[in-house]
């Protein structure tokens, strides 16, 4: 087996996106992390996300980025696969940060250059560009909320690179997502980049599932994942259902503030968001607490 068919075979199942529990001065909480890392190694998940857009990667500088991926890998051992988002808008770090992920052994996640007027030739050069330190693979990250998105065409086209294993598929337009299933299906590994919307895309033939609130609700996420793992739709929507006011809550004050704001509340350390993010104001840390006690009534009964 290849390489790339190694990664390819390790990118399926349920991958936890990591929060990054930053602390009030402005630090990492490496003690912190490795807690949750253990607590979600328990309950059985297929891999991690670490330093994706909700892992809050924009705020943290290379180095920090880089020290994020090695203690990470070093916590983990090897137990299960690692994404290590080494996005970039300057080129040269994303190289810098692409090539440290392959040598710990992760697979390299990375999004599009964001910045403004850049064409499809120069996102295909871009990826081009990232081949030599990407000789195990490499996950394009298709993301809507950074401003860039990509086309179904310009995904097929990147798909076409030896290099690249996978897609992380952040426009679920249910067009795209049946073009990209039928299309690449075989071809490359697709997974849902949300939680919030992603019985569609499996329903459709996605490999896998990233995702955010699950540092949150480990419990409910990961039995609705593998209901529909299984087949059964019927108990995967169901479980989906019962915490729909949280998915209302975080597309309001957004997701890693919520995320962070109910790890609290159960007693796990999320640590703080950084600027430009604010924490949740008491009104909306009420609201959210009186949503997390529903949803933990419905997980007994279940």
């Amino acid at each position: 087996m290849t390489l790339k068919n190694e990664a390819m075979a390790r990118l399926k199942g349920i991958y936890n996106i990591t929060a990054t529990p930053f602390i009030h001065d402005g630090g990492i909480d490496f003690r912190a992390l490795a807690e949750n890392i253990e607590r979600l190694l328990q309950f059985g998940f297929d891999g991690f996300l670490i330093g994706g857009t909700y892992g809050e990667f924009p705020t943290m500088s290379a180095d920090e980025r880089s020290e994020l991926f090695r203690r990470v890998t070093d916590i983990v051992r090897g137990r299960v696969p690692l994404l290590l988002c080494s996005a970039h808008s300057d080129p040269r770090i994303a190289y810098k940060l692409t090539e440290l992920a392959t040598a710990l052994g992760g697979i390299p996640m990375v999004t599009p250059p964001f910045v403004s007027e850049v064409n499809d030739d120069h996102i295909v050069a871009f990826f081009r560009s990232l081949a030599p330190v990407a000789p195990n693979g490499l996950l394009i990250y298709n993301a809507p909320g950074i401003g860039i998105t990509l086309s179904p065409h310009l995904i097929e086209r990147l798909s076409d690179f030896d290099f690249v294993v996978g897609l992380k598929q952040g426009d679920l337009n249910p067009t795209v997502i049946d073009q990209l299933a039928n299309r690449l299906s075989g071809k490359i590994k697709l997974f849902c980049a949300s939680d919030l919307a992603f019985l569609g895309p499996l329903s459709a033939g996605f490999d896998g599932l990233s995702s955010t609130n699950s540092s949150a609700l480990p419990e409910l996420i990961l039995k609705s994942f593998r209901a529909m793992q299984a087949g059964d739709a019927h108990t995967a929507t169901r479980l989906h259902k019962s915490w729909f006011d949280y998915r209302e809550l975080a597309r309001r004050f957004g997701q890693p503030q919520t995320v962070k704001a109910a790890m609290t509340l159960r007693g796990w350390s999320g640590g703080v968001v950084r600027p430009p993010l604010l924490p949740l104001n008491p009104e909306q840390y009420d609201a959210l607490g009186a949503v997390m006690k529903a949803i933990a009534g419905f997980d007994r009964a279940a």
